[in-house]
């Protein structure tokens, strides 16, 4: 029985402001996929995370993510879209006057959740997901980087979403931490989330066999359509 398509861009250009950024992209992925994003600083990584996203607007070609198109979808929409995704950044953007817990909870009020005990219960239950359920007490300027993104994919996880869009989630982390914080991903992964992760990290990328997208010359390359050899150093080489 074939996968349900959860991603779908159909010759679609992406831009940051005026600048066009990637041009006549085709993408489909399937729910249940682990996919890679990669490519040099300034090839796209992001800004197609963010066209998923609906940060960025699609001005052309046409493009759906769980049921919802991304052209010209109103506020109301987008807000519902985004319930279906979960997003990792780089950076925590953790509250930094409220606690772990308040920071939780404040998230799910947010997207409608109204009484305190399945608030306290959902919390629980992701914190434990990540192994931070001692940590709800402190402020994010308390804890660890690792700490601190491990509660930013908890927060990702709150409304039990089924796609998972991490933006360079380990950027900022020594290599030990970087690869808890993977594992974390693959065991999302294995429990049936589809996750798409935009990275530098060459040791992930080689630790964890995987579809990827290597995003070049205003394009995107994929090992799933093209045959493509993982050269690090032409990936990666000076910007």
């Amino acid at each position: 029985m074939a996968r349900q398509k959860v991603i779908e861009l159909l010759a679609v250009d992406i831009y940051q402001g005026d600048s066009l950024i990637l041009s006549n992209i085709n993408l489909e992925v399937e729910e249940g996929e682990f996919v890679f994003v990669t490519g040099k600083v300034g090839t796209g990584k992001s800004s197609l995370i963010k066209t998923l996203n609906a940060e960025l607007p699609l001005t052309k070609g046409f493009g759906v993510v769980t049921g919802f198109e991304l052209n010209g979808i109103k506020h109301k929409e987008t807000a519902l879209l985004r319930r279906q995704l979960g997003v990792v950044f780089q950076d925590s953007r953790l509250l930094p006057d409220r606690s772990v817990y308040e920071n939780l909870a404040f998230v799910l009020k947010a997207t409608g959740w109204k009484k305190k005990q399945d608030i306290s219960l959902r919390i629980e239950q992701v914190l434990h997901q990540v192994g931070m359920t001692s940590k709800k007490d402190k402020m994010p300027h308390q804890l660890s980087g690792g700490e601190q993104q491990r509660i930013v994919i908890a927060r990702a996880m709150l409304n039990d979403p089924p796609i998972i869009l991490a933006d360079e989630p380990t950027g900022n982390l020594d290599p030990e931490t970087s690869t808890e914080i993977l594992n974390l991903f693959i065991e999302l992964n294995k429990e049936g989330k589809t996750v798409m992760m935009a990275t530098h990290d060459i040791a992930a990328i080689a630790s964890k066999p995987a579809r990827t997208l290597i995003c070049t010359n205003g394009g995107i390359k994929d090992s799933s359509t093209d045959t493509i050899m993982l050269d690090f150093e032409k990936v990666f080489g000076s910007d």
